[in-house]
């Protein structure tokens, strides 16, 4: 409710505004000639109290503006009197004659509706606004009286469709008259009311659907009227509201009656309530609220049309070609567009309407893909069962056919040739000739099932394919290189899986894919993908070649490493190229798939632990490569160590010697390199690794023949510790030498005491503590001379 005032009247509230600020600053002015008398006097009497009086409290500041407590009163008391006259027409009305009634309606809502007319004159606008708006609630009350007392006999809903018409007439009239013209409601709840009468007849009058729709959309059509003819104000948003509303009611209506026509008569009627709606779409956008609404009122009005001649097509035509014909009028569209002198937001309109439709039309496509791509995957589990009767049963496993699939491949080339005809700009025509690429790949990729062609042919269809996609990677530009490169790979795989129904048919396609894959990766761009599949689909083939022969899974392993060993060599000859990486990681993981080929036959597992070393030594020799050969050693150990294990072999020493004489040849070469390097970096591993497990199984060795190496073994190594002044040697050479020393002494020594009286041990342990704390010192000295000793042994 809150207006701008007339000039008069504003002047009069700015006058009243400065007013107030004239008085705040007296008020402030006085408050600060205070506050210097205040400061002067404390100045000439620091001693003297403060002032008794307290300085003047601030006025409280008013919280809401006097405009706003205006509105709310009128609008409190519009409603108010709104509510009475409510209760006296519903309650008190049948307590009154006819005559009364009569006067009282007429006389209070002339009197209401004149009001507003004097109150304008003496510039209260706000509050002649609140009495306009009583006024026109008494007239909706006048209305449901005089059905109530004299035409009560009459229908109700064609009652109110005549009382909304008069009603929007008379509001109306009363806001375009010269004494209320100023009022800004009566026009706004015209337009309001004037969305009910075409609606309300059509009911009363038992129309059809048809006809309820068309009410609305007509409805729609003249508000639109209003919006292109009104200037900026609530009645122009009022009947863009109802624009909007009553049109989007009815394109609903519509399109439920286009999609549930029983024949061509109802279709045809329901496509021309969307075509109505469709040209007030257009109208709008040419005169409508803006430009911004433009665009999207064109997209609608595309829509519209589409969806009225598809519904009619719809009607006499196959379930199957329901959505080819929507493509179709979907792609009329961008020929209107070009043909026609259209403003640019409704050229932009269509042509993305057309977009959607083709769009929508393709995703209906997408389950037949899906299933000739995905389908395939159910031979997994039973490969090799026997060649299909044709290509959809090859694609169809554990999957159903799509209904209404052969439509599809029409869909798919309309639009692929709409995408590399019809766009021409510079930005987007790259862009949509890889679209229609992919558009017609998928067409082939389909076509062969659609057609039912037989098992051979579908598989030459889609190498044909594969070989198609890597040769357009020689293309250089990266969009289209990335394209093709990704589809050659999704109809290889898709490809491989169909093949897996035949054992022939697998193994030539696994053949002709490696081939294809390899011959591409002579392009430096595509190698670094092309290459490594090239690799996985030799180790696949190496795999179905030892299946096929009956070979058992040890023996396939030993071709799935060939594979292995050429990946290696293949990564040496490529060199720094960008496919080394790749080309290798595929190959390491072949070596772990013959490992695990193998895992139940040790002798066999043995053999390609071994011949892994092989390769991964053979890497090691490259110079970037030399961490590799750490690999290579593990492999080798592991090797002999479950070689020894499938001889049943016990003897710790035999799979320890194997570690240790290697590591103590790379300890040495490592000494020999760098004469700085610690003797426990060199010969620690080495040494560790066979005198602790050798120790332990000499203290459980109830023989005298390992303790008796061991111990000799320890000395060598003491001996040569002390001889070349290395720690590691000395000390761990002495420790083994002691315990085994101190395991061959126990019986002897537990003889012995058992010997003795009960009081010799602990005497004995009394007499060497003595002998300890009284050679204390010494000992330190001795302890410390030989740390010297050890320091300065590397």
């Amino acid at each position: 409710m809150t207006h701008l005032p007339p000039p008069a009247e504003e002047l009069r509230l700015l006058d009243a505004e400065l007013r107030q600020l004239d008085a705040r600053r007296a008020q402030l002015l006085t408050r600060r000639a205070w506050l210097v008398a205040a400061l002067h006097q404390a100045q000439q009497r620091p001693h003297a109290q403060a002032s008794p009086w307290p300085p003047q409290a601030a006025p409280a500041r008013p919280e809401t503006a006097a405009p706003s407590v205006q509105n709310v009163l009128l609008v409190l008391g519009g409603v108010l009197l709104t509510l009475a006259a409510a209760v006296f027409t519903l309650v008190s009305w049948g307590h009154m004659g006819i005559a009364g009634r009569a006067l009282v309606l007429g006389a209070v809502t002339l009197a209401t509706l004149a009001a507003p007319v004097a109150l304008l004159k003496r510039g209260l606008r706000s509050t002649a606004e609140s009495v306009a708006g009583l006024g026109l609630a008494l007239t909706v009350l006048d209305a449901y009286a005089l059905h109530a007392a004299a035409l009560a006999g009459t229908d109700g809903t064609g009652y109110a469709a005549a009382a909304t018409a008069v009603l929007a007439a008379a509001w109306t009239a009363y806001g375009l008259l010269p004494a209320t013209s100023a009022l800004r409601l009566p026009l706004p709840c015209a337009l309001a009311a004037a969305q009910s009468p075409l609606l309300l007849w059509a009911v009363a009058a038992d129309a059809g659907p048809h006809l309820i729709t068309a009410a609305m959309l007509v409805t729609a059509g003249l508000d639109a009227v209003a919006v292109a003819r009104l200037t900026a104000g609530a009645v122009r948003i009022t009947a863009v509201v109802g624009a909007y509303g009553m049109g989007g009611w009815g394109v609903l209506g519509a399109s439920w009656l286009s999609v549930t026509a029983g024949g061509p008569g109802d279709a045809c009627r329901a496509g021309a309530l969307l075509l109505l709606a469709a040209v007030i779409a257009v109208g709008s956008a040419r005169r409508g609220p803006g430009v911004r609404h433009a665009l999207g009122l064109a997209v609608t009005a595309g829509l519209l049309v589409v969806g009225a001649l598809g519904g009619v097509v719809r009607s006499v035509v196959p379930s199957a070609w329901v959505v080819p014909a929507h493509l179709a009028v979907g792609i009329t569209l961008l020929a209107a567009v070009r043909a026609g002198r259209l403003p640019d937001a409704l050229r932009r309109g269509l042509a993305w309407a057309s977009g959607a439709v083709q769009a929508l039309a393709v995703l209906t496509t997408l389950p037949v893909v899906v299933v000739v791509l995905l389908g395939p995957a159910g031979r997994l589990a039973r490969v090799w069962s026997g060649a299909p009767s044709d290509a959809r049963a090859a694609v169809t496993v554990d999957v159903p056919w799509p209904p209404h699939a052969t439509a599809a491949p029409v869909v798919l080339v309309a639009v692929a040739a709409v995408l590399a005809l019809a766009v021409r700009t510079e930005v987007w025509r790259p862009r949509a000739r890889l679209g229609a690429l992919g558009l017609l790949w998928a067409t082939a990729l389909i076509l062969a099932a659609i057609l039912e062609l037989p098992y051979a042919a579908g598989l030459l269809v889609l190498g044909v394919l594969t070989g198609a996609a890597l040769y357009a990677c020689r293309i250089t530009a990266s969009a289209a290189q990335v394209t093709a490169l990704v589809l050659a790979l999704v109809t290889a795989a898709g490809l491989t899986l169909v093949s897996l129904a035949s054992q022939s048919a697998t193994l030539a396609v696994l053949s002709a894919l490696t081939t294809l894959f390899a011959a591409a990766s002579w392009r430096a761009d595509v190698a670094p993908f092309t290459a490594p599949v090239s690799v996985v689909y030799a180790g696949a083939l190496a795999s179905a070649s030892g299946a096929a022969a009956d070979w058992p899974a040890a023996r396939t392993a030993l071709l799935v490493l060939l594979v292995a060993a050429a990946a290696a060599l293949l990564a040496a000859r490529l060199g720094a190229s960008r496919a080394t990486v790749p080309v290798e990681t595929v190959g390491a993981a072949l070596g772990l798939f013959a490992v695990a080929l193998v895992l139940t036959d040790p002798p066999m597992l043995a053999l390609v632990l071994a011949l892994c070393g092989v390769i991964a030594a053979g890497t090691a020799l490259r110079a970037e490569r030399r961490p590799v050969g750490y690999a290579a050693t593990a492999l080798f150990v592991l090797a002999a160590w479950v070689r020894l294990a499938a001889w049943d072999v016990g003897t710790p020493e035999a799979y320890t010697l194997p570690v240790t004489v290697p590591a103590l040849l790379v300890g040495a070469l490592r000494r020999r390199r760098d004469a700085q390097a610690s003797s426990w970096t060199a010969y620690g591993a080495g040494l560790a690794a066979t005198l602790l497990p050798s120790l332990v199984a000499a203290w459980a060795d109830p023989m005298w023949t390992r303790p008796l190496l061991l111990g000799v073994a320890a000395l060598l190594i003491t001996l040569l510790g002390a001889r070349y002044r290395l720690r590691a040697p000395l000390v761990l050479g002495g420790w083994v030498l002691a315990l085994v020393a101190l395991h061959e002494l126990a019986p002897y020594v537990v003889q012995v005491t058992g010997a003795l009286p009960r009081w010799a041990p602990p005497a004995l342990a009394g007499v060497l503590l003595l002998a300890l704390g009284a050679t204390y010192e010494q000992r330190i000295r001795d302890v410390r001379r030989m740390r010297e000793v050890l320091g300065r042994m590397h």
